[in-house]
């Protein structure tokens, strides 16, 4: 056969099967292609997501962060206001101690306060609250130091006031005791001191003429009644001293002074009604004669009783009887 340059006729059922091949070729490439982009598409969303929730995990994670360190720091807070509140409210001397510091007690309390209050409070604030915090911890242990110190001295003063108190009780004790004794050796000295009397006599006198006087019995004769006696005492201190007569008519009334009666409060016969005062200046230890006269415009027949007083206490007693007088008496 001879050759030729002229290409020969193919086919036409080869030719279709090429056409087909080759669209098929064109096709698969641009799936491919397609693929490739809708894959690129999808992991550069996938990569971009993943890369948001980290961000919001990281985000979130310091927000978590953060709520954690305020509520911690709000726990220590609220422990301290406790430890704060404690000391303030015992009593009034401890409250006084955080008076004196109470301006800065109040402006820590206050810039803490406006920290924690915060919703979006940063990490520096946290961290400067956190600091704070501790330095008002460290205001309120010296306080309850000081506190403590205050409660031992107070301790000690009621200590020392118990002690006192009891050896004021052992001293009223014993001064009333020495009081009671005091008080009955002065009255034991004050009864010592009564005057023993002796000697009583009772004489009545008849009034002559030119001042003389006799002795008489005759009652319608009788001017007066001259009662004398001794006194004598040595505990009785020096000085002046008061002496009572009491004298009992035959009627059992008490002559009086015209002018009134007058009474006297005895130790043992309640109070008396009295016929004569008389006032003596005694010498301890000396034995003094004493003498009282009583006058009246008429003397009664029968017995005249006199009892002397002195110092409350009855100290004599006698009786002096006039008698009728007669026909020529």
């Amino acid at each position: 056969m001879a050759n030729t340059n002229y290409p020969s006729a193919e086919n036409p059922q080869n030719q279709n099967r090429t056409t087909r091949n080759n669209n098929n070729t064109t096709k698969n490439i641009i799936i491919g292609v397609l693929a490739a982009g809708l894959l690129g598409t999808w992991a550069y969303f996938l990569y971009d997501k993943n890369d948001s929730n980290k961000q919001i995990q990281e985000k979130t994670l310091a927000v978590n962060n953060a709520m954690s360190s305020r509520d911690s720091l709000r726990a220590q807070y609220d422990m301290t206001l406790e430890r704060l509140d404690s000391l303030t409210g015992d009593n009034n001397t401890k409250a006084g101690i955080i008076s004196d510091r109470e301006s800065e007690i109040n402006k820590l309390k206050k810039e803490i306060g406006s920290i924690l209050n915060k919703r979006n409070a940063t990490q520096a604030e946290l961290a400067r609250a956190k600091t704070l915090i501790a330095e008002l911890n460290e205001k309120i242990a010296n306080l309850e130091a000081e506190n403590a110190r205050l409660n031992g001295e107070n301790q000690q003063l009621a200590s020392t006031n118990t002690q006192l108190t009891q050896e004021k009780q052992t001293l009223e004790t014993n001064l009333q005791t020495t009081t009671t004794q005091k008080e009955e050796l002065a009255k034991t000295v004050d009864v010592a001191s009564t005057f023993t009397a002796s000697n009583i006599q009772i004489t009545p006198f008849d009034e002559k003429k030119k001042g003389k006087e006799k002795v008489t019995t005759t009652a319608k004769h009788v001017d007066k009644l001259v009662v004398s006696f001794d006194v004598e005492n040595r505990v009785a201190n020096s000085g002046p001293a008061d002496i009572y007569v009491i004298v009992t008519g035959p009627d059992g009334k008490v002559i009086t002074d015209p002018a009134g009666a007058t009474t006297l409060s005895t130790r043992n016969d309640g109070d008396r009604t009295y016929t004569y005062k008389t006032t003596i200046e005694y010498e301890q230890g000396v034995r003094k004669s004493v003498q009282v006269p009583l006058r009246q415009d008429h003397f009664q027949t029968g017995d005249y009783k006199i009892e002397v007083y002195q110092n409350g206490f009855k100290i004599a007693e006698g009786t002096r009887s006039l008698k009728k007088g007669g026909l020529f008496g």
